[in-house]
């Protein structure tokens, strides 16, 4: 019965060793439920019930996780990140507006572009500030 919840633990200690080292917390989540098997172990359950209960464990702290703030605002900060997303800064031309909107050539393709909050109608030349899916969100490029 040691043996079978000292493998529970190792498993859940490898799983935080690989969480240090990816930098998400869904790992974590899976070592919870491992850690949830260990303890069934501990308190006799079958083999069957010990893999059901650190399934059941691991998926909820998943989906807990996945509807938290954090990780939605983790995904938004992601997107919005030069480093992650290399059009973020980059110029492209807008040849005619229809009020705050219009269609731009960017990439080799036509994207939807829209003027961010506050500003104004002000060059042909934009930067990208923000993508919202295949909205383009820009701001008139400074000099």
């Amino acid at each position: 019965m040691m043996q079978a919840s000292l493998v529970w633990w190792l498993l859940a200690g490898g799983l935080v060793i690989a969480e240090l080292l990816t930098g998400t917390f869904y790992l974590l989540m899976v070592a919870l439920g491992c850690l949830a098997g260990g303890a069934m172990t501990l308190l006799g359950f079958s083999v069957a019930e010990q893999l059901a209960m650190a399934a059941a464990v691991a998926l909820s702290a998943l989906l807990l996780l996945r509807r938290s703030r954090f990780a939605a605002a983790r995904g938004r900060q992601a997107l919005n990140n030069p480093s992650n997303n290399l059009d973020l800064g980059a110029s492209l031309q807008v040849a005619a507006w229809q009020g705050r909107r219009a269609r731009a050539f960017y990439r080799g393709t036509q994207w939807d572009v829209e003027l961010a909050e506050g500003e104004n109608i002000a060059s042909e030349w934009y930067e990208i500030k923000e993508m919202r899916g295949n909205l383009l969100i820009v701001v008139a490029k400074r000099s």
